[in-house]
């Protein structure tokens, strides 16, 4: 279970693997793109992202095992043999084995022993239908839902959108008003389509999802014995349904203010009388608390009128689907397949699925990654890897301290705020400085759905037990081979694990013009998340508290809305529009964190005796080539399916916009690349929030 609540991420695809099989375990070589990738048929003014990468795209077609295709897919697949190769020499490993060892090396085993899977899968998986079979009565769904909180999850996704908790969720949060102490979040929950609008939503290709979830779920509730298993679909169709309408709309949960809800338990249970909330508290094992964070108090007004609506029948299927939906990775064949068939097929337009030993790794790091993630980082990042990177996080926020002191928009009071607030930032690089103790959790070489369960049980409890407790702001979570990086804004943290600082965003052998344009961007990306339209909401101690002067706030807000308006497009190729007002704060990321880069960069030059047009060997000015290393971040491809899902759900523009609407923003990239007035990516009416 992973708490991603408020987090802004940078969300590299997850989707963007590498074309090579790599079944002998090889390493794959990871570079950079170099200059000679550009295609010069293309007019950089016109449409920098193609420019940059459609030779790129044109040599590397989307593998027939993934909904994507980009340039983080080489080092996914260096990542993803480093962890195997660690998993294998602990798995092979007889005797002598350390703690780690013995649970990583068990860990694999379990997975990729299929023989056993399909003989014992569903022996061990048979237990978790008859606790369901059992239940006599709707007083007994709380006993239920506290079982399989704790056994198969309960959290919700990254994007703040789509929550795969059964009914809803629970975990530890820090208090909004007071950012040192730590309290119990319920959060909206309970079904598993990507997010509330594939539910509401009235245009045909939603209807087609759903008539095509239906068969999905009645195909598994077949795997399981059900009877009438197409009736009983329908009857999770709409047990969802309710739920979705209930819940609160992703835009709306983006304002923290609207999710900042204190209630005691009496409050709760008035709230949703039908659920019996202390009791529920008693069997997490949750420590006792004065009041609860409610992100969402129509939803459980909305809960407690669906549980009263259904019967117990109804709630038995619900529940038996969701055991079997969260459980399918994990259990024999069939169930891997119609899993796949419908969320990475028909969703995602994945042909294939991946290999075993793809799927074991990342069942794996998320299971027990602090684990294998030290395996991972004595082999991938160095000491001398760490410094360097930094030196350039050193160098992006002493570009944010130059930026506040000279904006003109900004009084003297909100800039001292604002400079307080970066000066506090703590910088989390690579990998944690204290390992997570696993030595309880069981796991054993033949029991995979059990060392599943046994895993997610520690998370949930790990973070449940934080209730009450002093924060950790050393606390990571993401796991040290993650390609990806997270700020945030409670802890007041930029987190960049080591998986993300590789080539081709990041290498010591690199010049500085193509890593301050590769990972510094996303190094500015995360920094300015601090101070996007959800974390200028936070102060410096990473409470939920107003620092702006209304006059600054007001003129931050119209800068704001330059944003939005501009990311408020037509996505053709998906079919949908996107809504700026959903990727605004990633938007504002994206924009402020390449300007914050370049500055960096230049700054660094002048301490070198350079300057941004000063030519390199390639011929190519740094200035040039930072914008290149940037865009190259981006070259990634979507199938149709997953694109519309990326745009409906996803708090992150598509790859082209993130590039082609962030530099036409840019007058310096104009100047890099001789752009006249007039062209595409020359906007006249320049957005700029930082």
């Amino acid at each position: 279970m992973r708490r991603f609540l408020l987090v802004t991420v940078l969300c590299l695809s997850p989707f963007a693997l590498s074309q090579q099989k790599n079944s002998a375990g090889e390493l794959p070589k990871l570079t950079h793109l170099s200059a000679d990738q550009v295609n010069p048929q293309i007019d950089p003014c016109s449409d920098f992202y193609q420019y940059s990468c459609s030779k790129f795209f044109a040599a590397n077609p989307i593998p027939a095992d993934q909904a994507g295709w980009g340039v983080a897919g080489p080092l996914l697949l260096w990542n993803e043999t480093v962890m195997r190769q660690s998993l294998e020499a602990a798995a092979a490993k007889k005797t002598g084995r350390t703690p780690v060892e013995q649970k990583i090396g068990d860990y694999w085993s379990s997975c990729m022993d299929e023989n056993k899977i399909e003989t014992v899968s569903m022996k061990a998986f048979q237990p978790e239908l008859k606790r369901i079979d059992d239940l006599r009565e709707k007083s007994q769904l709380v006993d239920e839902i506290a079982h399989l909180h704790s056994t198969i999850g309960s959290a919700w996704a990254v994007d703040d959108n789509a929550t795969f908790a059964p009914l809803f969720g629970f975990t530890a949060l820090q208090d909004y008003d007071n950012a040192q102490k730590t309290v119990g979040q319920f959060d909206q929950g309970g079904f598993a389509l990507p997010g509330r609008d594939f539910y509401l939503s009235d245009d045909a290709k939603s209807v087609e999802v759903r008539k095509q979830y239906v068969t999905h779920v009645a195909n598994m509730l077949k795997l399981i014995g059900d009877a009438q298993a197409a009736a009983d679909a329908a009857v999770v169709l709409q047990i969802e349904t309710d739920l979705a309408k209930a819940s609160m709309d992703a835009i709306k949960r983006r304002d923290p203010k609207n999710i900042n809800n204190k209630m005691t338990l009496a409050e709760i249970q008035k709230l949703a009388p039908s659920f019996d909330w202390q009791r529920y508290l008693t069997l997490v094992h949750a420590p006792a608390q004065s009041a609860f964070l409610v992100s969402a108090p129509d939803f459980f007004r909305g809960l407690d009128q669906a549980i009263q609506k259904h019967p117990l029948a109804h709630w038995k299927i619900y529940l038996k689907w969701q055991v079997a939906h969260e459980s399918a990775p994990y259990l024999n064949k069939a169930f891997t397949d119609e899993n796949f068939a419908f969320f990475n097929h028909i969703l995602a337009g994945t042909p294939e699925q991946s290999p075993r030993w793809r799927r074991c790794v990342h069942s794996a790091d998320s299971a027990l990654g602090e684990a294998l993630g030290q395996a991972y980082v004595a082999r991938a990042f160095p000491a001398s890897s760490k410094a360097q990177v930094l030196r350039i996080v050193k160098a992006i926020e002493g570009a944010l301290d130059q930026d506040i002191t000279t904006l003109t928009w900004m009084t003297p009071e909100t800039k001292k705020q604002g400079s307080a607030k970066l000066h506090s930032i703590l910088d989390k690089i690579g990998y944690p400085d204290k390992w997570h103790d696993y030595s309880s959790v069981e796991i054993k070489p033949d029991a995979y759905l059990e060392n599943v369960h046994h895993a997610t049980a520690y998370e949930f409890n790990r973070w449940v037990q934080k209730i009450g407790k002093p924060i950790d702001r050393y606390d990571w979570t993401m796991t040290p081979p993650t390609i990806n990086a997270y700020y945030d804004p409670q802890f007041n943290t930029i987190n960049f694990p080591a998986g993300i600082l590789q080539p081709p965003f990041f290498s010591a052998d690199a010049d500085d013009a193509t890593n301050f344009g590769g990972e510094g961007a996303v190094i500015g990306h995360e920094i300015t998340h601090g101070f996007d339209d959800q974390g200028r909401k936070f102060d410096d101690k990473g409470n939920l508290h107003d620092w702006w002067t209304a006059e600054d706030a007001k003129n931050y807000d119209v800068r704001g809305k330059c944003i939005s308006d501009e990311y408020t497009q037509e996505v053709p190729e998906a079919g949908v529009k996107q809504n700026g007002l959903m990727t605004q704060g990633e938007d504002t990321a994206d924009n402020g964190g390449i300007y914050l880069a370049l500055i960096g960069l230049e700054n660094t030059l002048k301490q070198q005796g350079k300057t941004l047009e000063t030519k390199g060997d390639d011929g190519l000015t740094e200035i040039q080539r930072f914008f290149l290393s940037f865009a190259n971040n981006w070259c990634e491809q979507y199938r149709p399916e997953i694109m519309r899902t990326v745009v409906l759900t996803n708090p992150h523009s598509l790859p082209k916009y993130r590039v082609n609407n962030t530099v036409a923003n840019m007058p310096e990239f104009a100047r890099a690349f001789g752009c006249a007035k007039g062209k595409p990516l020359v906007h006249e009416n320049a957005c700029r929030v930082w």
